[in-house]
């Protein structure tokens, strides 16, 4: 007699089951053999994330990218076509093609051009960039990393059945990537009927194993810690790090039978509360019906001016307003602090206030301990993960820093760019230079001058540049870069933290004057078309970390500026003062 598997005591996923796009083994080498026959469209990192994560169900109940229909309810109401809660849009961006037809298949890969799906196309169909800006991240502010990085999105949505041959190969944690599926099956051997999510970007401290550990007791549950390992807020801790500590955290301090450790190949969206109702509905999927939220849930931050894009509470307060309907309650993180004499983590509303309290900021924690190589103390984060945070950060001033020059043609930004290269080597770094027109004779070499080939190279210099930060080096970047949200991108891609916009000033009269190429004469005149501050505009940074007058100060001059500010922000260390015949000059890089 067959033995009847248990009924799960976990919530049902969301639309009451999980969707599965798989398609089955046995008709594999079919639907394979029948790609190898279309025409191809290669997804973008994002695009795969989304990709996964629909075929194994986690955004249950949507089985595909949005139509239009379901994209301009969403954009509109927060909900799909049959009225069911998906608060952001979901959508495979694609630039226009002959290859696109309706009602044919077309077949989908990924960056190394491994064939993941196949996709019949039912709909194709146009948005706005102007209209998602706005409804679903509340901002055409382009310091946004979203907003930004939709400038470089195809013009046209694609939608229509899926089906999945494989997901994304991960070499990576491979224990701990479980679908939802999976994730429910362990979770409904743990026992619990209750589930309390903690979905994280950062590393974890102590705080944060309390504030864990109180919840899943509270709910009389057990946890599911669910970081995000797909597309996170650009200079975040890399995954490898979070996730070796999460590793050492769950092995060493947590009780096993009370604790899921499963990874999420997420690409977040930074929207803030709309993220926050979002992310409550792919942890049901998972099997969680408790999730926990913190100030500014999922916000990438501060515009250009400091303000932060969203409110510290906007996010708790959407969740809490459906949760009854998502059917996951929200469980706000308190704030807790550090008793030293007791040697325990309290609520704050339950410290007295005679109390001796300790607590790090993770501003603290960056420039006060991992910048200057200090270790972090042990009442604040276990010595293992103190340990993995000091192997994969180096002090400041041996981290990557990008100084970006922006201006017209002329304006001395590859003259001011030569002199900075020569005191960064004074100072004991090593420096890349990517000059525009280098970059344009090596890299780029084909490319003209429209707004889509200008955007291309930019971005070609900013990926450059971004990968010589990620290890280390220090890049100097000269190019004109006309358009705003192209240069926003590249600060996204870099790291704000670690990207200094430098808008050499230099009015365009006397760019011409300078001019010993005739190109703006030329530009006068119509024999070279889409000139920068000709016939083609120019667009000034709007908050620039530095702007240069290059009329009444020297190259030498600016580049000296520039210097102090990346020595005040710890990139690089002043040299030491030096005693001559008892008078003790000036550190190098200072005004004497």
């Amino acid at each position: 007699m067959a033995t009847q598997a248990p009924v799960s005591r976990l919530i049902v996923p969301y639309g009451g089951r999980l969707v599965d796009l798989m398609v089955p083994a046995d008709a594999c080498a079919e639907v394979t053999a029948h790609a190898s026959q279309l025409a191809s469209i290669q997804l973008s990192e994002r695009s795969v994330c989304d990709l996964e994560l629909l075929a194994t169900g986690a955004f249950s109940p949507l089985d595909r990218f949005m139509g239009q229909a379901d994209y301009q309810r969403v954009l509109e109401e927060m909900r799909i076509g049959t009225g069911q809660l998906f608060p952001l849009p979901l959508t495979l961006p694609v630039e226009a093609s002959p290859a696109l037809h309706l009602d044919r298949d077309l077949a989908l890969r990924d960056s190394k051009n491994d064939l993941l799906a196949v996709l019949t196309v039912e709909e194709i169909y146009p948005w706005e960039l102007a209209e998602v800006a706005h409804k679903v991240f509340g901002t055409l502010e382009v310091r946004h990393p979203l907003v930004a990085e939709m400038h470089r999105w195809g013009t046209l949505h694609l939608a229509g059945r899926l089906q999945v041959l494989q997901l994304p190969r991960h070499y990576d944690f491979q224990d701990l990537r479980l679908t939802p599926a999976q994730t429910r099956a362990r979770l409904q051997a743990l026992g619990y009927a209750n589930v309390v999510a903690f979905q994280t970007r950062d590393p974890l401290h102590r705080v944060h194993e309390e504030l864990t550990k109180r919840a899943a007791q509270e709910v009389d549950g057990a946890l599911l810690l669910h970081p995000v390992v797909g597309l996170t807020r650009p200079g975040d801790v890399d995954h490898y790090t979070r996730v070796r500590a999460y590793k050492a955290l769950a092995a060493g301090y947590y009780d096993p039978q009370r604790i899921l450790l499963a990874l999420l190949p997420l690409a977040r969206r930074l929207a803030g509360p709309r993220e926050a109702l979002w992310h409550a509905l792919i942890h049901r999927n998972h099997g969680a019906n408790y999730f926990i939220v913190g100030r500014d849930h999922a916000g990438p931050g501060t515009d250009a001016t400091g303000t932060p894009f969203y409110g510290p509470y906007e996010a708790q307060d959407l969740l809490h307003r459906y949760s009854a309907e998502l059917g996951v309650q929200m469980v706000p993180c308190r704030e807790l602090l550090y008793l030293p004499d007791e040697e325990r983590y309290e609520e704050v509303s339950r410290i007295p206030a005679a109390a001796r309290t300790a607590a790090i900021s993770g501003t603290q924690v960056r420039e006060q301990y991992l910048d200057q190589g200090r270790t972090l103390p042990g009442w604040f984060t276990r010595p293992e993960v103190a340990e993995i945070l000091a192997e994969t950060y180096p002090p400041r001033h041996r981290q990557g820093v990008c100084v970006w020059f922006t201006g017209l043609s002329g304006a001395g930004k590859s003259t001011t760019a030569e002199v900075l290269t020569v005191l960064f080597l004074e100072h004991g770094r090593q420096v890349t230079v990517l000059d525009g027109d280098v970059v344009r004779t090596h890299l780029s070499k084909g490319l003209g001058f429209s707004k889509a080939d200008r955007d291309t190279n930019i971005r070609r210099i900013g990926f450059v540049a971004a990968e010589i930060v990620r290890h280390g080096g220090v890049a100097v970047c000269a190019a004109a870069s006309p358009y705003r949200a192209t240069r926003n991108d590249v600060r996204t891609l870099v790291g704000a933290d670690h990207f200094v916009e430098v808008f050499v000033d230099t009015p365009l009269a006397v760019c011409e004057a300078r001019d010993t190429k005739g190109l703006y004469a030329k530009a006068r005149r119509g024999e070279i078309k889409n000139f920068t501050g000709i016939d083609d505009p120019y667009e000034p940074p709007e908050h620039p970390e530095i702007t240069l007058d290059t009329l009444t100060h020297t190259p030498e001059d600016n580049a000296r500026r520039i210097l102090q500010h990346v020595i005040a922000r710890g990139f690089v260390r002043a040299q030491t003062a030096v005693v001559t015949n008892g008078t003790q000059a000036a550190p190098a890089g200072s005004s004497a």
